[in-house]
């Protein structure tokens, strides 16, 4: 497999620049070890999990992950998106001996101590040059720009292209790791070209056969076009008002006709599915689909970025990281080949 030296793969003896993004319930052990024994960085994202099963979690992807493997994890700081406080899922992050912290959707500020007197390494995702400026004053180790083309929920207005360069510029000494929109090797090399030192995928990864999401989520995903997501508030049942990208369905068609009200959207009190657990599911819910999920999957939030138009397959993730390794190689070659010509 091609190996390409950045900042990022120096600092985790990765041999590739590439993250998996912390996608929420998609992510898993499997997933997480997958990514990281082929190189890259592997990502749990802990914020929904109890103290129980974020322990469980974190245990088996060690157990799963080789010696040299690096693995994260990701906490949301938004009160509104879950009522397991912060402060006791870094306590099991300092037990668990975690390689990275995460932090999104906040100010991981009253944190970062915390992290480092733990020994890992304290990342924040930022939709803006100032966001990123106060991150590193904060003493955030690594910088994560995410444009407006990701999905999932979104932090930024600003599209990937004209962030990265712009956070690369406000933060010299910092690495940043590029996210929205990347899903191919052709991506990652043109986001390394603007000055990151890395890539972070989900999408990609939503797409892979050890992806903890249903079958049918899968599918939708691999089928796309890069103009077939919506971004907007709608799926905002359980964290309200943040933005986020999903795979148009029913669900938003009939909002849209409706002429996308706040409130009274249509079907707003329909049962759609039913969570492993039995729990109802209404429309408009804030609600990835797991395997074990049953009912309507179709009428769910579909989480997926642009880059769904680069995607038609489901390889497993440890092919995924090899292929963007390969194709990343062979697009800085043709860049640096074409330009050679040029002159």
């Amino acid at each position: 497999m091609a190996e390409i030296t950045t900042e990022l793969t120096e600092l985790f003896g990765l041999d590739v620049p590439i993250v998996q993004a912390p996608i929420g319930s998609a992510t898993c052990p499997a997933l997480a070890s997958a990514v990281a024994n082929a190189g890259g960085v592997g990502m749990l994202a802990l914020t929904w999990r109890p103290h129980a099963d974020a322990r469980a979690c974190l245990s088996e992807t060690e157990r799963l992950t080789d010696e040299r493997g690096t693995v994260g994890v990701n906490l949301v700081l938004d009160e509104d998106a879950t009522t397991i406080p912060t402060e006791e899922h870094l306590d099991i992050c300092a037990e668990q001996s975690v390689d990275i912290v995460s932090f999104s959707f906040g100010d991981a500020a009253s944190h970062v101590d915390r992290v480092h007197e733990f020994g890992a390494v304290v990342m924040q995702t930022v939709g803006s040059a100032a966001q990123a400026r106060s991150a590193v004053d904060a003493g955030v180790d690594i910088v994560v720009a995410q444009g407006w083309e990701a999905g999932g929920h979104v932090q930024s207005e600003v599209a990937t292209l004209p962030l990265v360069p712009r956070v690369v510029d406000a933060v010299p000494k910092t690495p940043v790791i590029a996210a929205g929109g990347i899903g191919d090797g052709r991506t990652v090399a043109a986001v390394l070209t603007l000055g990151a030192a890395g890539a972070w995928l989900g999408t990609r990864f939503v797409a892979t056969a050890e992806a903890h999401v249903h079958d049918r989520y899968r599918e939708r995903v691999i089928d796309a076009e890069e103009t077939d997501t919506v971004y907007s508030t709608l799926f905002d049942r359980g964290w309200p008002d943040v933005p986020h990208r999903v795979v148009e369905n029913d669900t938003v068609d009939r909002w849209r006709a409706a002429g996308k009200p706040e409130t009274d959207r249509p079907g707003g009190g329909d049962h759609v599915a039913t969570t492993p657990t039995g729990e109802p599911i209404e429309r408009y819910a804030d609600s990835l689909a797991v395997p074990e999920t049953t009912g309507n999957i179709d009428e769910l939030p579909l989480y997926a970025g642009q880059s769904v138009g680069l995607i038609n397959d489901r390889p497993t993730a440890s092919s995924v990281v090899e292929a963007l390794a390969g194709e990343t190689e062979a697009a800085l070659d043709s860049a640096a080949s074409n330009t050679r010509s040029s002159h």
